[in-house]
């Protein structure tokens, strides 16, 4: 079963229920998203509550692909002290649940991965986005977008140092795609 949503050039959103259908377009985006859980028989979690200016919410994932979990013996460090502002999280493997200060999300998600590199030794190399590829609207430098951009950043990152890449290499094929 797949719920899509798609944001309507009026403003709106309007999702749907591919197993059944079901449609909806509202103005608010989390209730087209509490409708279509309802109507799928899930459970609806509403958002968390803004944070304040100047910060950015946001999950840092030590993804392994060997087998490790949450209470592997590397992560006991940060389990016990974790970056101010990140809980640690059990998500099959280390996880870090922030509220991190910064000038963007990248900023904050380029400090956090920072210190716990520099505190604890750990590279963290994710942001658990499941299907970066499903990309909607850009919307702000701080949005859903914005985490997808920090997500796969990491993800070429840890990549790139697993097949013996360096920071001069993955500096220079940024340098080569223009960006300012």
């Amino acid at each position: 079963m797949g719920l899509h949503f798609h944001r309507n050039p009026d403003g709106t959103t309007t999702g749907r229920n591919e197993a059944n259908g079901f449609t909806v377009t509202h103005a608010e985006e989390e209730e087209v998203k509490r409708q279509l859980y309802e109507d799928a028989g899930w459970e609806y979690t509403p958002p968390p509550p803004p944070v304040p200016p100047g910060f950015h919410r946001f999950s840092l994932v030590h993804d392994e692909f060997r087998a490790c979990g949450f209470e592997d013996e590397r992560y006991a460090g940060l389990r016990a002290r974790p970056p101010e502002g990140c809980v640690p999280a059990d998500r099959g493997c280390l996880a870090l649940e922030c509220r991190r200060p910064g000038k963007t999300l990248l900023d904050a998600v380029a400090g956090t991965v920072a210190e716990v590199r520099t505190e604890h030794g750990l590279v963290m190399n994710s942001l658990g986005v499941d299907k970066p590829e499903e990309w909607y609207d850009a919307d702000t430098k701080n949005g859903y977008a914005a985490h997808i951009v920090a997500h796969l950043v990491l993800m070429a990152a840890d990549r790139a140092r697993r097949l013996g890449y360096g920071r001069k290499e993955v500096v220079r094929l940024l340098d080569a795609t223009g960006i300012e």
